[in-house]
């Protein structure tokens, strides 16, 4: 629900636009001056701003002034009266998303108010879109270790076929960036990379999702729909943790990568796909057939080429170089200048037991970029990433040991000490 702030020194005309805004859904806050307005802006976000230009203490120039050093990206439409109209138009120039003129015509009221909505959302998009462009840039696998070396040899020797790929390895330890940089590197670089987490969707939806439905195929199925399979077309098709997937749409799977084919759910005809396969999965597969919840004949069909990405721990000379990526990728992010990182701090990164991998470390980077001064140091890996696992607090078996919470607290304040103190 959008919110809106409505500021007027004429509580009538106050009332009477929050009337109409909060009958159209809207939320709306009310400000009888510029400094009551101010104090609003500072405290919450709002989508739209009214704001009129006559008011005692603090007039609507200063106060749009203002507004726009807290808050720069939201609308602001001034009220004027007749008499004022030249310095609405002044404030047009100066930032304002639009003028009304009293008295106010309600319907260009809300017309307007809905214009300044769609600005705001495109905004908002394309902040989105900025930071996803910024991250999408620095996508590359970084790392100097020999698994690594041998990974990179792997994937630019297979990039160029189109050999069907399965990458294996724990969460976080970088499965989907193999993956990008084999399309990246492959004669389909140019199509699409459809990338699906199978882990993600409801094994009632996986079908319909991968393979597109028709109209009325199921009970909410008012459209038809293209699956992935379809948008991938002439391109690459990513299934990331596809020991997810229900047998079903394994059945599927396979008989699509067998006949290049597929039949959108409700349909008949079948649709002729070229798509290359690239799957990732942290699970092992192997097992997963002997407990019968993996098909071992899709497993041959993907598992052409193997690769296995290896766990931080097992490349742990490949944090610093990691560490120095995420300070600047990070900092590029915050739009703030690059903090150093010494070597005392990425000594001590090399101490710890990753158990979330190379995102674990991403995230303690910026924990460190978000508290540590000018620079992060030994001390400030010490003190704010948490304590490797051989030190952690296991809480399922503290739950289960203690019977009461006082004795619980007393044992997590104990374990917590010990950690500071070493």
């Amino acid at each position: 629900m959008a919110k809106i702030l409505v500021v007027d020194d004429e509580r009538a005309i106050r009332r009477a636009l929050t009337e109409v805004l909060e009958f159209e859904k809207y939320k709306v806050e009310e400000a009888g001056n510029g400094i009551e307005a101010l104090a609003k802006v500072k405290k919450g976000a709002f989508d739209v701003i009214l704001l009129d230009i006559k008011m005692p203490q603090m007039d609507g120039m200063e106060t749009l002034e203002r507004i726009a050093a807290i808050a720069p990206d939201i609308p602001v439409i001034m009220i004027s009266g007749h008499a004022e109209v030249d310095t609405a138009v002044e404030a047009v120039k100066k930032g304002a998303f639009d003028f009304l003129q009293k008295p106010m015509d309600l319907s260009r009221v809300l017309i307007t108010v809905r214009n300044a909505l769609d600005k705001s959302s495109l905004i908002v998009e394309t902040k989105v879109l900025k930071t996803k462009v910024r991250k999408g840039k620095s996508q590359e696998i970084i790392g100097e270790s020999d698994s690594i070396v041998e990974i990179k040899k792997t994937i630019d020797r297979v990039a160029a076929t189109d050999a069907r790929v399965l990458i294996i390895g724990d969460n976080g330890t970088g499965k989907e960036l193999v993956a990008r940089r084999l399309h990246r590197n492959s004669e389909r670089k140019d199509t699409t990379l459809i990338e699906v987490n199978c882990a993600a969707i409801p094994s009632e939806l996986i079908e319909s999702e991968l393979f597109g439905h028709e109209k009325g195929a199921f009970t909410s199925a008012h459209k038809q729909r293209i699956g992935k399979f379809e948008q991938a077309n002439g391109g690459t098709l990513f299934l990331d943790e596809i020991g997810d997937m229900s047998l079903s749409a394994q059945a599927k799977v396979l008989r699509a990568l067998q006949e290049n084919r597929i039949t959108r759910v409700g349909g008949e005809k079948e649709i002729k796909v070229d798509v290359r396969i690239i799957a990732a999965t942290n699970k092992d597969l192997r097992e997963e057939i002997k407990e019968k919840r993996f098909r071992e004949d899709l497993f041959h069909r993907l598992a052409v080429i193997i690769i296995n990405v290896p766990k931080l721990n097992e490349r742990k000379d490949d944090i610093p170089l990691l560490a120095d990526h995420f300070v600047k990728m990070i900092c590029g992010e915050y739009g703030i200048a690059v903090k150093k990182i010494t070597d005392g701090a990425k000594a001590a990164l090399q101490e710890f037991d990753w158990s979330g991998n190379i995102r674990e470390l991403r995230n303690a980077t910026e924990r460190l970029i978000i508290l540590s001064d000018k620079e992060i140091t030994e001390k400030d890996v010490k003190q704010y990433v948490a304590p490797n696992t051989s030190q952690s607090m296991n809480l399922t078996s503290l739950f289960e040991k203690h019977s009461t919470s006082k004795s619980l607290i007393e044992e997590v304040k104990s374990i917590y000490e010990n950690w500071k103190s070493q």
